[in-house]
């Protein structure tokens, strides 16, 4: 996959990516609100190894940039019956609430929808990450569930989501 507009652009993850990732997955900082405030203590060689096994029909990590400079990291997964399941990490925090995520989300879902024919997305979020519900719900989300208390984090303490789905016909095409 290679998406770009203007600035912005969503590409495929690559093995030269590993050093950056291992940094971002590392990071308990980057990785808190996925329940890992340690960070996943992954090395360049375990993310290597993941990366290999990407494919467009299942499962594959994209990388954010922003003028040409890695920014984050996003993902999807093919959960079957024309569901897509995705996931975003804006990871250098300067590049946070300046609307990026919700260009880059709609640049990712519109081709998820026009060229690889999913007819609907799915993603999930903590309870307490409400600048991403906020932006989920702008492009077009609708909340399915609130699953309280259903996981730990890495300090065992429980964590709460909220699960969403988006079909085409609901999907807000966000650009400036």
């Amino acid at each position: 996959m290679f998406i770009q507009h203007n600035n912005l652009t969503i590409r495929n993850a690559t093995s030269k990516d590993a050093f950056t990732l291992c940094k971002w997955w590392n990071d308990g900082k980057v990785m808190e609100h996925a329940g890992f405030p340690n960070g996943l203590g992954t090395s360049e060689e375990v993310i290597i190894q993941q990366l290999s096994g990407d494919t467009d029909e299942f499962h594959r990590r994209l990388i954010i940039e922003i003028d040409e400079v890695p920014v984050g990291e996003m993902n999807y997964s093919n959960n079957g019956n024309g569901i897509a399941e995705i996931g975003i990490k804006i990871c250098d925090f300067s590049k946070q609430e300046k609307g990026h995520g919700k260009k880059l989300l709609s640049m990712l879902i519109n081709d998820l929808f026009k060229d690889f024919g999913y007819k609907k997305i799915v993603l999930d979020t903590n309870v307490n990450n409400l600048r991403a519900q906020h932006v989920y719900e702008k492009l077009g989300f609708q909340k399915l569930r609130v699953n309280v208390d259903v996981w730990k984090n890495q300090l065992g303490e429980l964590q709460s989501s909220i699960d969403y789905e988006l079909e085409e016909k609901d999907f807000i095409y966000y650009f400036d």
